[in-house]
């Protein structure tokens, strides 16, 4: 896990960068930009060996008196309790220092020398200073001029490079943290030693503080995971919160101030109507520039590979490489190709773009490895998407693998993995995701994102019949009539899905924020049923709303249901970031998706292999929401506008069902996991870590597994849901390590006393 931490203090004599004992703040003058710090998991610094990469700066030794310069002493004052060890000095594990005192900031974790950019606005002063972590395609001129613009108040100018990285920028003793605005890169902050402490991670922050679990916030996330009234700014330690997308934290002498930096439409005057064709050609560009980022970038091979033989009978690449010792990744570019639109385009669009993605040893001209799951045990209803794979894979700049895995892929086969950040339903497929990523390349792109970026909400609907257009509702509509079973009359049902859509449609624009959010706490008060999977009627019915329980809410306590309720309540009293309910859903769904793709990405994380996501990035999500909603609504709206990019590219030649709606979740081979893991699942919910903290009765849940297991319809998602994050409380209690060094109380870590075995009453 990479993560960027760091923080600001009225007080500056608190955390001189010249800190060590007996020498009080006499280096403070002396860091470089880069300064000493750690080396991740050693004790020397990127500078030295056994360091990994070129030198950022002089390592620890080069100084020769003591630990790593730039913490913050665990007290301010002689009369203060922590006075006695006050020349210790507080300091991330493996951290590397961007810049020193009075308000210092790190780097911890792997990160690529590339990935690591700082610069000065001018040498005579050197507290204006921009550090941007992760990939981004900007020159130094555009960081030098945003630096400018930041410094003045302009914090868009911070956003609007391809790619996906977190900008800070120090301007005197005004630090700004800018996230991002999908929320796969998020900011979260705590008030610690008489200022604020901010990170990339929230498990640092509670590391710092010692935070217990929020057993509130835990119960929102199963109860209401995509309403964000529910959740708040919260996570699941108590303490430390997160900055809503879209937002920057500042931060002045220690105190703080959130604000948005997009600007915000009038409700006065409505907005002018968008072009379609511009809208879809601003997308390309939008993506265009993500994936060229990524190929701009310098590439990483950590080893050299030994040669490889060629093809082993019943090995497939990722098998042959560890049989020889071979680190898995390989170096270059890859990308996943499942078949679907998304994953499609950008491997398309990689291969065809120039740039420097690498080749495969001995074979010219190929220049992008593109990855397909073929799930052996489940093959059935997956036949057209791999037919299309493999005829996209036909062209001659990509070099096709297919990773094939029977029983020993399914989900919940292997439970066992690192702890992540926070809890999320990838935890129970994270090794079925890990075997496909490892025969990947060491820059490997995915489609995540593309559905909740580009596909209209259910919601959206609504806002059209606000907008007064009812004739953009004619065709959605009758698409899900065309989708739904025909049960009893099939005569009525092109008639009747209609109707009951538009009626709901038209119920969810007349209801006001206030009301939705009421008739949603009253929902959960009075307890919600289990339910099956149902029709692409049923769950769009479903979404028609401005918060609607989760699939796991079914099994949760009633006190838990009444403690979310209280939380959907008080929200309701607040006002809310959109009066368009379409516009409010589509950004909470935006929002969970990325909080759900950060946690996967650090569940199947592959050492030396980086995710990357441009369907995320900050300007396609703004070319995105600049598409007009009824070009959105309409029945393959996706795969019409990735048709047009690639168009627009030069790639016309598509495979016959491109575009084709993608298959649902495998249930089949959910429930087969789940049958072949339902010992050790029973045995999990035997005396559950949920049930202490009391948001669950374990003999309800024991039941709802083994009536999975017999394929009884209940929802499978909400059973994902529960087992990830008893997972995810077993992995943290268990941690022994932490995040800090230097600290007068040892391994100060987050969750110190256990799961609270009892929770507190209702007020």
């Amino acid at each position: 896990m990479r993560w960027l931490v760091g923080w600001s203090s009225i007080a500056a004599s608190f955390g001189t960068a010249g800190r060590v004992a007996g020498h009080g703040a006499a280096h403070a003058s002396d860091q470089g930009a880069y300064g000493s710090g750690s080396g991740y998991g050693s004790s020397s610094g990127y500078g030295s060996a056994p360091g990994h990469g070129n030198g950022y700066g002089p390592g620890p030794d080069a100084w020769g008196d003591g630990p790593v310069r730039g913490g913050l002493a665990d007290a301010g004052h002689p009369d203060e309790p922590g006075a006695a060890d006050a020349d210790r000095t507080v300091v991330p594990v493996g951290a590397q220092l961007l810049w020193g005192d009075p308000d210092p900031l790190w780097a911890v974790g792997d990160w690529r020398p590339d990935e690591i950019r700082t610069l000065t606005a001018d040498p005579a002063d050197p507290f204006t200073r921009l550090a941007v972590l992760g990939c981004c395609g900007a020159t130094d001129e555009e960081l030098r001029r945003a630096l400018y613009a930041a410094r003045g108040g302009a914090l868009r100018h911070l956003t609007q490079w391809p790619g996906s990285y977190t900008a800070v920028v120090q301007a005197g003793r005004r630090i700004t943290v800018v996230g991002d605005l999908a929320g796969a890169r998020p900011v979260f902050y705590t008030p610690w030693a008489s200022g604020t402490a901010y990170a990339t991670a929230a498990l640092p922050l509670a590391d710092l503080i010692e935070a217990q679990l929020d057993i509130g916030h835990l119960a929102a996330l199963l109860a209401c995971p995509d309403s964000p009234e529910a959740l708040g700014d919260g996570t699941p330690y108590v303490g430390v919160r997160r900055i809503p997308p879209g937002h920057a934290l500042i931060l002045r002498e220690g105190s703080r101030e959130i604000t948005g930096y997009e600007p915000v439409a009038s409700l006065a005057v409505a907005a002018p109507a968008a072009d379609p064709a511009l809208a879809v050609e601003g997308v390309r560009e939008a993506l265009v520039d993500a994936v060229r980022a990524r190929l701009t970038a310098p590439r990483h091979a950590p080893e050299t590979l030994p040669y490889d033989p060629g093809p082993v009978p019943g090995m497939g690449p990722a098998d042959r490489r560890a049989a020889r010792g071979a680190p898995a990744p390989v170096p270059g570019v890859g990308a996943d190709l499942s078949g679907g639109s998304a994953s499609a385009t950008l491997a398309l669009l990689a291969a065809g773009l120039p740039g420097a993605p690498g080749a495969l040893r001995g074979r010219t001209g190929e220049r992008l490895l593109a990855v397909t799951f073929n799930d052996l045990a489940t093959p059935q209803g997956r036949e057209p998407e791999l037919e299309r794979a493999h005829a996209i894979a036909s062209d001659p700049r990509l070099h096709h693998v297919v990773v094939a895995a029977a029983e020993e892929a399914l989900p919940y086969a292997d439970l066992d993995g690192p702890l992540t950040d926070e809890p999320g339903p990838s935890l129970v497929f994270a090794a079925r995701e890990r075997r496909r990523l490892a025969a990947g390349s060491a820059d490997h792109f995915t489609g995540h994102g593309a559905r909740q970026v580009l596909d209209a909400h259910p919601a959206r609907l609504a806002d059209l019949l606000l907008d007064r257009r009812r004739r953009h509702l004619l065709r959605p509509t009758l698409a899900l009539a065309r989708s739904s079973p025909s049960e009893g009359d099939s005569l009525l049902v092109p008639l009747l899905v209609p109707l009951t859509v538009y009626a709901a449609a038209r119920r969810l624009a007349r209801t006001p924020y206030r009301a939705g959010m009421e008739a949603a706490a009253a929902r959960l008060r009075d307890g919600v049923p289990a339910a099956g999977p149902g029709s692409p009627v049923d769950a769009s019915l479903a979404a028609l709303t401005w918060s609607r329980p989760g699939p796991a809410a079914a099994w949760l306590t009633g006190e838990a249901l009444a403690e979310v309720s209280i939380r959907l309540t008080a929200a309701a009293g607040r006002p809310p970031l959109s009066l368009r309910p379409g516009e409010a859903r589509a950004r909470a769904v935006l929002a969970r998706h990325a909080a759900d793709h950060r946690v996967f990405e650090q569940a199947v994380e592959v050492r030396s292999q980086r995710l990357h996501a441009p369907f995320l990035d900050n300007q396609v999500v703004r070319a995105a929401r600049a598409l007009p909603e009824s070009l959105r609504v309409q029945p393959g709206a996706r795969a019409a506008v990735l048709r047009g990019v690639l168009s627009s590219a030069g790639v016309r030649d598509l495979p016959p069902g491109w575009g084709a709606t993608a298959h649902a979740p495998n249930e089949s081979a959910t429930r087969l996991g789940l049958r072949a893991a339902l010992p050790h699942l029973l045995t999990l919910f035997t005396s559950p870590l949920l049930a202490d903290a009391g948001l669950i009765e374990a003999r309800v849940v024991r039941q709802a597994l083994l009536d999975a297991a017999d394929g009884r319809p209940v929802p499978l998602d909400g059973i994902a849901e529960l087992v990830s994050m008893e997972l995810w409380l077993g992995r943290l209690l268990a941690r022994r390590g932490t995040c800090w060094t230097g600290t007068s109380t040892p391994r100060r870590r987050a969750v110190p006393t256990g799961v609270p075995l009892r929770r507190p009453a209702l007020s």
